[in-house]
C-alpha cells in the first residue's frame, strides 16, 4: 500500500502534509503521518484508508493493487461511469475467457486499433 500512496500522492502532485490535512490531519502532524505510512512504519486503518483515498480522489482499491498493472486498470475504470465500468467488466470477462491464443490476438487487435485513433 505504501508505494500506491507515494505514487498517487506524486501523481496528484501533493505534498505530504498536503494530504495529511486533506484527510483532516492537524497541519503540524500531517507530514508526519503520510511518512509513517509511506514507510510502512505505521499501518493504516480501514477508516484512514477510505480518507487517504478520498484525498487522494482515487478509488480504495488502487491504494491496495498487488501490482502496477492493476493499479493502472482500477484508475482507467475508476474515471468511467458506472455503466461504462459494466461494459468494460464483462469484455474483460469475455477476453479472459478466451483461450490464450485468441486472447492475445484480440488484444493485438484492440491495441492497434486505439495506436490509429
Amino acid at each position: 500500500m505504501a508505494a500506491r500512496l507515494r505514487q498517487a500522492r506524486i501523481l496528484r502532485g501533493f505534498s505530504q502534509r498536503e494530504v495529511g490535512v486533506r484527510m483532516g490531519l492537524d497541519k503540524d502532524t500531517a507530514s508526519a503521518r503520510i511518512s509513517r505510512y509511506e514507510s510502512e512504519s505505521m499501518t493504516v486503518s480501514l477508516e484512514a484508508l477510505f480518507e487517504l483515498a478520498q484525498a487522494l480522489d482515487v478509488p480504495p482499491a488502487y491504494l491496495l493493487a498487488t501490482t502496477p498493472a492493476m493499479a493502472d486498470a482500477i484508475l482507467a475504470l475508476g474515471v468511467q461511469s458506472e455503466a461504462q465500468q459494466v461494459k468494460l467488466s464483462q469484455a474483460l470477462e469475455e477476453l479472459t475467457a478466451l483461450p490464450p491464443g485468441k486472447r492475445k490476438q484480440a488484444i493485438d487487435r484492440l491495441l492497434a486499433d486505439s495506436e490509429k485513433a
